[in-house]
């Protein structure tokens, strides 16, 4: 069975692509200011083959756009970038669905500042931008399971699929696959199974800790028999020994070593370890996709 085709990142191509782009706002400020560049992005890796592409949401959160700003305008441009995806999905003439990112409420690789009383009100106007334009609920770079158990919470009722995607802890070796909160991927495995998704993911991580994650969990959710997608979209960021940056602390390098083809025999090994949804987070573009869509 051929693996359904995701798209690339969209912060770091908005910033090769000389969109305005600035800590901390980094690449919301695009929906504003550059709405074109958004939507041809989403148009060329539509064009290189993505099946799937995610609306430009995830850096509207008030640790990237500030407290005021989200307060005011937070539903807007939620619903921007709702627009521009749907727009390019629409104008493609392919059979396309839009993702919508459900970010990190509070930063990325942060599960320590996750505040489960503060996260709805924050939600609320992002669920509420995004619900026209979107055919997938996408809680992506999750840290801990205790924030995607809280966007699941946040959605309506409306018969949308929810995908669920982890971010993995990457920086030093562990015995088995676990999230940044130190949780396992066994257990992340069997809460996304408890929380009816329709897909497991796994992204903005290093492209060599996915396999172990993707074994694990296909065979946590074959011992429970839930039928869940399992997906990787890793990043092009530099090992490091410490902790990448917070989100919106400044640019982690990028590796020279992703290229398509290397990134493809990465993905080989996902979808012979049991992946049924490929793509590519931070760093990986158009060229990346296409590479995966000629391949299957």
């Amino acid at each position: 069975m051929k693996p359904i085709i995701l798209d690339g990142g969209m912060g770091r191509e908005l910033h090769r692509r000389g969109a305005p782009f600035r800590q901390p706002e980094w690449s919301a400020l695009a929906l504003t200011e550059a709405p074109d560049i958004v939507r041809q992005t989403h148009a060329d890796y539509i064009c290189a083959g993505a099946q799937v592409i995610t609306a430009n949401s995830y850096a509207v959160v008030p640790f990237h756009i500030g407290e005021t700003r989200f307060a005011a305008e937070a539903e807007t441009l939620a619903a921007t970038a709702g627009r521009l995806a749907r727009e390019a999905a629409d104008e493609s003439g392919k059979k396309v669905q839009v993702a919508a990112s459900l970010p990190p409420l509070f930063g990325s690789y942060r599960p320590d500042l996750f505040d489960e009383a503060a996260a709805p009100a924050l939600a609320r106007p992002l669920v509420q931008g995004l619900q026209p334009y979107a055919d997938i609920w996408l809680a992506e770079t999750q840290s801990s399971i205790a924030e995607a158990e809280c966007w699941k919470r946040c959605l309506p009722d409306d018969g949308k699929p929810f995908w669920v995607s982890f971010t993995l802890e990457d920086t030093h070796e562990h015995d088995v696959p676990v999230l940044r909160s130190g949780e396992t991927v066994a257990q992340a495995a069997a809460a996304a199974a408890m929380l009816g998704a329709q897909a497991l993911l796994f992204n903005c991580s290093r492209p060599e800790v996915m396999k172990a994650a993707v074994e694990c969990a296909k065979l946590t959710l074959e011992k429970q028999d839930k039928p869940l997608k399992i997906g990787v979209y890793a990043n092009a960021f530099e090992p490091a020994e410490d902790e990448m940056n917070a989100a919106n602390e400044g640019l982690d390098d990028l590796r020279q070593d992703t290229t398509p083809p290397n990134y493809l025999s990465w993905a080989k090994e996902w979808v012979k370890a049991g992946a049924e949804i490929v793509g590519g987070c931070c760093g990986i573009g158009p060229e990346h996709i296409q590479a995966l869509a000629e391949e299957w």
